[in-house]
């Protein structure tokens, strides 16, 4: 017994892994391509891209905050040590990059967390192994915030370090690339408002997002019109904080020769939802969900427990990693096309 839950710990380790892994030569094709289409495109040349020294104010600021970051959710028992150190490192790489994209991030952790916390004396009644605030390992982190991670070094390679309005006409790369962080963290942070709130606000079962079937409160896949709510609101909330950050800390005559920023705080609230419909989605088909006897929500199949729905293929985090995945490399094709 002990060896079987050995290797599927290590199995729910090593699975994330490799598809982030598979999501890097993604990530990288499709930047290959932006590069390619803003270079041979007839408007290339109103592009401004530059490669700015990166100063030494920021480089102070991309190891303070992500340092107070670390301190903050570990006293609040957010996160587990690895944990903090890989968010750290996630927040050092988005800081040198963005100050809009590092907010993206302090907005979801921070609600995230907040949201996970919330009623968890009822969820402790829901799910078998339900943690109170979350205490996030470097797994987590690595599937909430890896493919934001790898579009934030991408950003560095190719446009450097600073801040840039969104403006697919005149700065097409950067922006790419700050629409796909906006929208892995809006997903992240509408998915998990969605669970966590969703969950224990209202009354009645969920319904599979497959088959509307009514399953019980906590099953994979299982959704609510508060639910979705939830999801856009969370989404909308991380959007918006990145457009007021956008206001304020880039360079005014910037501002006033780009496009209008404020589709910037719809996209985050569509991300939210659209990619807590994902996750849903693959949650009901992709993730095993079951009910001991207990009436517990269960992952896994054991004796005493009751199927509910999906196979046993993909585990929660990297349900949460191939959701945030797809919006993030989906949504900046969508915002350049209907950005006014």
């Amino acid at each position: 017994m002990v060896d079987f839950e050995h290797r599927e710990g290590r199995s729910s380790y090593v699975l994330p892994v490799l598809v982030s892994a598979c999501a890097l030569p993604i990530s990288m094709l499709f930047w290959i391509v932006n590069v390619t289409y803003s270079t041979l495109s007839p408007e290339s040349s109103n592009f401004t891209e530059g490669y700015p020294v990166i100063s030494p104010w920021r480089w102070l600021a991309a190891i303070v905050i992500p340092v107070l970051l670390l301190v903050w959710g570990l006293r609040k028992g957010y996160v587990a040590i690895s944990g903090a150190i890989s968010g750290s490192l996630l927040g050092f790489i988005l800081t040198l990059t963005n100050f809009a994209h590092l907010m993206a991030l302090l907005t979801f952790f921070v609600t995230g967390s907040k949201a996970t916390k919330f009623r968890s004396a009822q969820k402790k009644k829901i799910e078998v192994n339900f943690k109170e605030g979350g205490q996030r390992g470097w797994v987590q982190v690595l599937c909430n915030g890896g493919m934001a991670a790898q579009l934030g070094i991408l950003y560095l390679l190719d446009v450097g370090c600073g801040e840039r309005p969104v403006d697919f006409d005149k700065y097409y790369r950067s922006s790419w690339l700050s629409i796909g962080i906006l929208g892995a963290f809006a997903c992240c942070c509408g998915d998990t408002w969605a669970s966590e709130l969703g969950m224990v606000i209202g009354t009645g079962d969920n319904f599979l997002i497959t088959t509307r079937k009514r399953v019980p409160r906590g099953t994979n896949g299982g959704v609510s019109w508060v639910g979705f709510l939830c999801s856009f609101l969370g989404g909308l909330v991380v959007g918006l904080v990145y457009y007021i950050t956008v206001l304020n800390t880039v360079d005014t005559a910037m501002l006033q020769l780009a496009a209008p920023q404020w589709p910037i705080v719809i996209i985050g609230g569509f991300s939210g939802l659209f990619g807590s419909i994902l996750d849903s989605i693959f949650g009901a088909t992709l993730q095993y969900s079951g009910v001991n006897e207990d009436g517990l929500i269960v992952g896994r199949p054991a004796k005493g427990v009751k199927h509910i729905c999906g196979k046993q293929i993909l585990d929660n985090h990297c349900v949460n990693l191939l959701s945030s995945i797809v919006i993030a490399l989906t949504f900046p094709k969508l915002a350049n096309i209907f950005w006014p």
